[in-house]
This record gives C-alpha cells, structure tokens and sequence, in this order.
C-alpha cells in the first residue's frame, strides 16, 4: 500500500452556501441549535445533499489481541478480547444494548484475536495472526501483516449497505498501542498519552509508562505511518483504519468511538488527510490522550476536532458512537423537515 491516498476535499462552496441559508432560515432563532447545526451541514456536505438521510447505519467491532499485553498493560488478562467478543455475538454487551436500541446493524470482525470462533450471523472472520507480537523485543506486525490488514478493513466496507459507519474496538492492551501511535505520530511527550486504560492503579499506570517508554526508544525509527503502525499495532487498529479510508472514498458518514477508533483516524489522516472530514468525533474519552488526539484531528491546528458528548467514557466497543447517534439523525431531520419561517407563516427577526 503506498503511503499517501487521494481523498478529496468534500468542499463545495455552493452547496455550503444554500445548506446554511436552509439552516439560517428555519423557524429559530439565528444559531440557537448550536452544534446541531454544524452537524446538519457537515453531513450534508459529506452526503452531497441537502436533505441529507442516513440510510443502514453498520457499528462495526474489530477485536485484536496484542503480545504487549504479557507486559501488565491492562488490568485484565489477554483472554477477555475472546470473551467479550463471544458477549458482543450474544448481546449482552454495553455496545451490543446500545445497537438493539437505535436500530443500528452490529458486525464484530475478528482481526486476530488468541481464539478461534464458531461461524455465525454477525460475526466476520479476518484474521491475520493470532495477536500481534510483542513490540518490546520486534515490531508488533510485519509490513505485509500491516497491509493485508488495511486491505481486510477497505474489503470489509465494501460488502456493507447503507452511508454511515460506526466504529467499535475491543482488544486487551490497546490503548497502549494507541497511546503510542499518538507520541509518535504526534511528537507528545509519551507520559502526556498514556492513561488508565481499562482501570489501572497509579502504580499500574507508572508500570505501563515504562513498558511503553522502552517501546518507543526500541522503534526509535519507525515514522512514518504505516512504519509506526506496523510497530506498534494493532491488528483491529489497522483493519479499522483501511475502514475508515474506504469508507471516506466512498463518502460515507463515519462516526468514530474514543481514544482507540480515533487512533485509527490519526493514522488514516496522515495517508489521506481529507478522511476528518468524513468523521464525527461521538465523544471525548474520559483516556487522557483522546483530547490531545482530537487537537490534531480538527480543521485547523488552532481548532481541534470537538466531540459531540462529554461523558466520562472509556469503555470502547462503539459505546459512545451508537450513544451519539440519535443527535446525528436528529440533525438530519431538523435540516430535511423543519419549517423555514416563509413555509410557516412566521415573521422572522426584526432587522
């Protein structure tokens, strides 16, 4: 796969302009639906429409396990990504009552999970290897296990219906992968985007600080994207950044989770940057690197990306994006149905 993608700009200066005077002219004050005014016109902008509609959204899960694990990372063993998947497949899981209530179509892809799985509906079998390795001592993926999983993840949107995907994750040991995709391709200091993770103490928190400090000087030259990708996994995390790239050619709307989707959003940016365009960021994480994640991801390197809900989240699995949902269709119908005030019969403001 070559290092930088053509995505285009979906800027259209025209349809901005006639998006806006819908929106201006509601039967509403000037700007008083805040945010979700923005987001009107920027799926509108995505959709290339101006009555937008979002059709068979698709919250897809990709699970990995990752060798850095071994290194007490997470305050829970390897064996959980399996687990939970099985509770993904069963319902039972938060994201899983989250999809059953809005309507939204589940997909868990085993990008390479330390368990085998019996085929069934809902499930999507990509398996590159049986977790990455350990990427303390090598590179957690080869070059060819880097691009087989980007191409698993551009494949995999291709066989989805509808214009919206959602992003989930679960892969024990990844917010380290994450929290290192950000020092690296971001230049942070390590210490400023490493976190808790799935709960650990301070102590546990200062043990994965060093584990992942050795890391980053053991890869000290892997800087490029897809270098440090390969470096640092994971499996889910590359499959999920081919997603999210196929799913911008295609002007999908994509609706990014916390601090693991969004560090496959970094890593799709900087091979295409156009891809943010695409993206709603659901929520701001309650992991201390997300914020300083959604500060490169914005328009502007004065203005970051800004997440639509601020709840204290850091569960993963595409809580937080099937949690932010209705507000995205919410949008879409105040821009598609609301009266504007000559419609109505309304006198507008006095000038």
């Amino acid at each position: 796969m070559t290092t930088k993608m053509h995505i285009p700009d979906i800027g259209n200066p025209q349809l901005a302009q006639r998006l806006q005077h819908k929106i201006d002219h509601k039967t509403k004050p000037l700007g008083s639906l805040g945010r979700l005014e923005e987001l009107a016109l920027q799926i509108g902008l995505v959709l290339e429409t101006e009555t937008p509609e979002l059709q068979q959204p698709q919250l897809v899960v990709f699970a990995g396990d990752h060798g850095l694990a071994q290194h007490g990372v997470s305050a829970y063993p390897s064996e959980v990504t399996g687990q939970m998947v099985e509770n993904f497949l069963a319902g039972g899981a938060a994201v899983s009552v989250l999809a059953r209530q809005h309507g939204l179509a589940l997909t868990v892809v085993d990008c390479g999970v330390r368990r085998d799985f019996a085929p069934r509906a809902g499930l999507v079998i990509r398996k590159i290897a049986p977790g990455t390795a350990d990427s303390r001592v090598g590179p957690a993926m080869s070059a060819d296990q880097c691009a087989r999983a980007i191409a698993n993840g551009r494949a995999l949107v291709d066989d989805l219906p509808g214009n919206v995907l959602l992003l989930g994750e679960m892969g024990i040991g990844n917010t380290s992968a994450a929290s290192l995709l950000l020092a690296r391709l971001t230049g942070h200091d390590l210490g400023e985007c490493v976190g808790a993770g799935t709960g650990l103490d301070e102590a546990g928190i200062e043990r994965k600080r060093k584990v992942l400090q050795d890391v980053l000087a053991f890869h000290a030259n892997a800087v490029a994207p897809l270098e440090a990708l390969a470096a640092f996994g994971g499996f889910e995390i590359a499959t999920m950044a081919g997603a999210v790239l196929r799913a911008a050619e295609q002007r999908r709307v994509i609706v990014v989770d916390g601090f693991i989707s969004t560090a496959a959003v970094l890593v799709a940016s900087r091979l295409a940057p156009h891809v943010t365009q695409r993206c709603v960021f659901s929520h701001r994480s309650g992991e201390c690197g997300h914020a300083l994640m959604l500060r490169h991801l914005g328009p502007s390197r004065q203005e970051p990306a800004r997440a639509l809900l601020d709840l204290g989240l850091r569960l993963g699995e595409g809580s937080g994006a099937a949690l932010a949902w209705p507000l995205l269709v919410s949008a879409c119908a105040l821009l598609r149905e609301m009266a504007s005030f000559e419609s109505a019969g309304v006198s507008g403001a006095q000038t």
